[in-house]
Parts: C-alpha cells; sequence; structure tokens
C-alpha cells in the first residue's frame, strides 16, 4: 500500500492562500502553512539581491481546539525546475517571530522570509517541510503522508501578485 499511494502520488503546486496540511505521526494534522504574498525586490535595506529577492509572506496557522501546537524543525527552501535548492537569505529577513513557535489552539503568526534567486529562475517553488530525527523516520512509512517513501511533493507557487482593483 505504501509504493502503492507514493507511486501515484503527483506533485501539487499550491496557490496564494492554499493551505498545506502537516500531520504528525499521531494523525493530528491540525499545523497548517499558506503563502499570503509574494514581492521581488533588488534591494532590501542596503543589501543588493545577487538576482532578485523573493519576499514571501508565510502563515502558519492551528486549527486545533484545546492545545497550543508548532511546526518541527521546520525547513524552508526554493526549488526550481532543474531541481536546483536554493536557500533563506537569512542575512535580510528580520529575526522573529520563530516558524517553530508553539500557536495557541486556533492562533496563527505570519512572518516573510527572504530569498536571493537568479533572475532566469524557471518555475521557482516554495517547499515547507517539518520534522525531526524520529518524527521523519516514522514519517516515511505513513501511507499518504507527503513525507512517506517516493512521495511527491506539495509546493507553493512563488509568483509575484499584483494588485488591481474592479471598477464597477
Amino acid at each position: 500500500m505504501l509504493f502503492g499511494f507514493s507511486a501515484f502520488s503527483e506533485e501539487k503546486l499550491l496557490g496564494l492562500d492554499e493551505p498545506k496540511e502537516f500531520c504528525g505521526f499521531y494523525f493530528d494534522c491540525h499545523m497548517h502553512t499558506a503563502i499570503t504574498s509574494v514581492r521581488k525586490t533588488k534591494t532590501i535595506g542596503d543589501k543588493i539581491a545577487n538576482g532578485e529577492f523573493y519576499i514571501v509572506k508565510v502563515k502558519i496557522f492551528s486549527d486545533a481546539k484545546q492545545v497550543a501546537l508548532g511546526l518541527h524543525g521546520p525547513k524552508l527552501y526554493v526549488i526550481d525546475d532543474g531541481g536546483r535548492r536554493y536557500p533563506r537569505a537569512g542575512d535580510v529577513e528580520a529575526p522573529d517571530p520563530q516558524f517553530d513557535q508553539k500557536i495557541p489552539a486556533g492562533g496563527s503568526f505570519e512572518k516573510e522570509v527572504v530569498f536571493d534567486l537568479p533572475k532566469d529562475v524557471k518555475n521557482a517553488r516554495l517547499d515547507i517541510a517539518e520534522g525531526i530525527g524520529i518524527d521523519k523516520v516514522i514519517e516515511s512509512v505513513l501511507v499518504g503522508d507527503e513525507d512517506s517513501i517516493f512521495h511527491k511533493r506539495n509546493y507553493f507557487k512563488l509568483e509575484e501578485q499584483t494588485h488591481t482593483a474592479a471598477v464597477q
């Protein structure tokens, strides 16, 4: 079953405000992430991008009813069509809040993360993964879990938003 579900899984691209859920090995799928905005710029303060800065606002939220929860060891990186991975440009980000902080039941927070991506990057998409040590081992054999062996990932599209007002 594990290999069958993984073999037929498909990569999914999530859009703005489309949530990605995280299920722990207790099958408690209460933690979620979403992208609420994407902006591009050449400079942030006195820092100049090698390519272009992508400023991505990430929302972390919980739909738990009674207990504070948090992500475990979250990792955020961008991947392109060539399979290249790009880490966060931490030297230009604000330091707080951390992505692994506890969130009260039903609560949320947002944080901007920054990536310095080449100008010609193709199909840039954000991957958010979480779990440490034993979590990863257990989830690698859970049927249907994104972290199970050979299962395809859910990514966030990184397209800059342009806001236009409708005239009625």
